[in-house]
């Protein structure tokens, strides 16, 4: 709330070099915010008296802007990338797979390892466990386990975090 949207009797009154003015009638202190060109800003509404601060408001949301701009960029977005694997998969798929799981957690990403069974494969779920086990071992030196493998359908899923560098 910013000049006339302050709908109280009585405020506390901060200045704009950070000295308190003690508490005053909004219209006073309106005036005083005017007098000096600037704005009377509610800082804290749910005190008694609510605190208002005098300062240039178009300045102070630039300012926020910029933080939260800054914030912003300094985040980073952690993708998951899924590899899906079949229980009887080649060796050489296997492998392939393998170092495509190295890169990526070596970039920071996580990993979704996604094992799934067709048909009769479904009687044999612990040879999808076992090829995930083995999967992950193959990993160990690059990422963890984030999530244990679990069913979902038809489907074996585990997720592997990358091994935070220090």
């Amino acid at each position: 709330m910013v000049n006339e949207g302050i709908r109280v009797k009585e405020v506390r009154v901060i200045d704009s070099d950070g000295s308190q003015l003690g508490i005053m009638p909004v219209k006073q202190a309106r005036e005083i915010a005017f007098s000096k060109e600037l704005d009377l800003v509610n800082i804290s509404p749910k005190a008694t008296p609510p605190v208002c601060k005098i300062m240039d408001y178009g300045k102070y949301c630039f300012e926020l802007a910029k933080k939260e701009k800054e914030a912003r960029k300094n985040q980073r977005v952690v993708e998951i990338k899924e590899i899906r694997l079949s229980v009887n998969i080649g060796a050489h798929d296997f492998n392939t797979k393998l170092n495509h799981a190295q890169k990526f957690l070596t970039s920071g990403h996580r990993i979704k390892i996604a094992v799934k069974f067709k048909g009769r494969e479904m009687m044999h779920q612990n040879l999808g466990e076992d090829l995930i086990k083995k999967f992950v071992d193959s990993c160990s030196e690059y990422g963890s386990v984030d999530k244990p493998p679990k069913i979902e359908g038809r489907n074996l899923i585990c997720f592997v975090a990358p091994k935070q560098s220090k």
